[in-house]
C-alpha cells in the first residue's frame, strides 16, 4: 500500500525536526493530499513520487532503510556510500518518472533538498499545463513502499 497522508506527514515531521517548520508546512500544503506513484531506478530501488502537475513540481521520497544500506545488488551505485550518490539517484528517479509518464520533453529546472529522504524538483514542459481533473498517464501497477506500508 502506498504511503498515506499520515505516513508522509510522519516522514516530514521526522525530517523537518532538523530543518524547521517552514519546510514541513510547505510540503503538507503542497503534497499531502496527493497519491504517490512509485518509480524504480538502478537495481529496483523504489522512490515515491508526489507530482503536483498544475505547479510542475514533484516531491521525490526515499526509504530510510535504503538510504542507510544502499542498494548493494550491483549497478552504478554498488560499493558507494548512499550519501555520495544521493543527488544522482534522486535526479534519476525524477527524470525516470517524467519519462514513464509520457513527458520526455519536460526538463528539470530546479531542485530543493529538504532532508536526506526528500527532494523537490521543479520541471518545465513545452505543452500547456493540464486542467485539474484531466486524466493523465499513471505508472502501471506498482505497489507502494515506505513508512505507511502495511
Amino acid at each position: 500500500m502506498a504511503m498515506t497522508g499520515k505516513g508522509l506527514a510522519l516522514v516530514c515531521a521526522l525530517g523537518f525536526a532538523v530543518t524547521g517548520c517552514t519546510g514541513f508546512s510547505y510540503i503538507s500544503k503542497t503534497y499531502v493530499s496527493l497519491t504517490p506513484q512509485v518509480v524504480t531506478i538502478g537495481c529496483n530501488d523504489p522512490y515515491e513520487i508526489y507530482d503536483q502537475r498544475q505547479q510542475r513540481r514533484m516531491l521525490v521520497v526515499s526509504n530510510a532503510l535504503r538510504e542507510v544500506t544502499g542498494c548493494g545488488l550491483g549497478g552504478r551505485y554498488e560499493s558507494r556510500d548512499p550519501a555520495e550518490t544521493r543527488t544522482q539517484r534522486f535526479r534519476l528517479a525524477a527524470r525516470t518518472y517524467l519519462d514513464e509518464t509520457v513527458r520526455e520533453d519536460c526538463q528539470i529546472t530546479g531542485e530543493t533538498i529538504f532532508t536526506d529522504l526528500q527532494s523537490e524538483f521543479v520541471y518545465a514542459c513545452g505543452g500547456p499545463i493540464e486542467k485539474r481533473g484531466t486524466k493523465v498517464p499513471r505508472l502501471p501497477g506498482r505497489g507502494g513502499v515506505g513508512v505507511g506500508q502495511r
